[in-house]
């Protein structure tokens, strides 16, 4: 099968012509099933939580970053999203799921998600030590930061999700090399600890085609270093291109598909009610 569970809606809104676009995209590059993965920062629920966690100070981050979370975010309720998805469904073979940033409440996340039927839930490491380092606007914050550190930080905190139990996949892994910052230094360690984390939280690699085009490092994450690993600790995946315009669904699918069966792989996994079922990779 050819699924795309990664994607994102707040480009446009829930206008059913706009998302139409999705739809068509998939159709062109033949996928047989796609999913909608809703940032938690379209829901009020989780306002709160990033105020608590990111840099909202007078500083240059903290400046961008407050005005970042006032603009065109917490703009829908997760019932808006259940009901919109349910119109898609009508019509269209689409899953709904959900990409939760790296809160350190994961007590409240839990409370939060528990109360809806998600298909999925996404796990994605945002922001370290409070900053989003994959916002090009903040790009000079890596310059002022420890490589080591951001590498230590980011396998920490994926540590702290899986252990969480609320996830199923991890999103966009190890893609702390998106603006190609690339260490000298020994990663062994870091692939290793992310890797066993996902095995004991049995949770999906999410192999994803967005940092393909949508930033300088041009490459699919997770990279081949970790897909290496990934593959020796026999971890799931599924293959997404994180589209936030309809006509990237599905984009450089194929790609991924070769990329994934030179590391082995012949399945993907397909996700309904948070079961899931391996389906032959196509």
């Amino acid at each position: 099968m050819r699924i795309d569970y990664h994607m994102h809606l707040e480009y446009g809104d829930y206008d059913e012509t706009w998302v139409q676009g999705f739809f068509d995209a998939a159709k062109s590059r033949k996928l047989d099933e796609i999913g909608f993965s809703e940032h938690t920062h379209t829901f009020p629920d989780f306002e709160q939580l990033y105020y608590d966690d990111l840099i909202v100070d007078a500083s240059p981050t903290g400046i961008f970053q407050r005005k970042w979370l006032q603009t065109n975010k917490f703009k829908h309720t997760i019932q808006d999203y259940f009901d919109f998805a349910h119109r898609l469904q009508e019509r269209h073979a689409v899953k709904i799921g959900v990409e939760v940033c790296n809160f350190r409440d994961q007590a409240a996340v839990k409370k939060i998600l528990d109360a809806w039927d998600f298909d999925y839930r996404i796990a994605s490491v945002h922001f370290l030590f409070g900053w989003a380092y994959d916002t090009k606007a903040l790009i000079d914050e890596w310059q002022r930061r420890d490589l080591r550190a951001i590498w230590a930080e980011y396998t920490s905190e994926v540590e702290r999700l899986a252990a969480s139990g609320l996830y199923d996949v991890l999103g966009h892994p190890f893609n702390i090399r998106l603006f190609k910052f690339f260490p000298t230094f020994d990663v062994t360690e870091y692939l290793e600890r992310v890797a066993v984390a996902l095995k004991n939280a049995d949770m999906a690699v999410d192999v994803n085609t967005g940092t393909m085009y949508r930033y300088p490092v041009a490459e699919i994450s997770p990279y081949a270093d970790f897909m290496k690993v990934a593959a020796a600790y026999e971890l799931p995946i599924i293959i997404t291109s994180d589209a936030h315009n309809p006509e990237d669904c599905g984009r450089f699918h194929d790609e991924a598909v070769e990329y994934v069966r030179a590391f082995g792989y012949d399945k993907v996994l397909r996700f309904s009610k948070r079961q899931r079922e391996f389906v032959n990779l196509s």
